[in-house]
């Protein structure tokens, strides 16, 4: 029997950063701050991911949420990190700016 698992395409976003990642739909969100921490050389446990400015259940599959397949439309996820002071910080993602059409 095969299993049909696909992989997601994810945006996380923080600040003026971005990053795009692929991630396997069975795996648990958790997976990916071990990934992100890699990039960003920070602990996993200093990461909090967001889904629609929700925190994210980190203990759920991929599959729990709202997935995109396609490399167009990827899922985006907020980032934030946790302060000197032990709390996260809030979230914040810059938007991207339209160029403006001059004639």
């Amino acid at each position: 029997m095969e299993l049909d698992i696909q992989e997601t395409y994810i945006m996380v976003r923080r600040k003026k950063q971005t990053m795009y990642l692929t991630v396997k739909d069975n795996k648990p969100v958790n997976e990916l701050k071990y990934i992100i921490g890699g990039i960003i050389k920070e602990s996993p446990e200093n990461l909090q991911l967001y889904h629609e400015e929700q925190i994210m259940d980190v203990t759920k599959p991929w599959s729990y949420y709202d997935l995109s397949h396609d490399l167009l439309d990827p899922m985006i996820i907020g980032l934030s990190l946790k302060m000197e002071n032990g709390e996260f910080e809030p979230l914040d993602v810059v938007s991207y700016s339209m160029p403006s059409h001059t004639l």
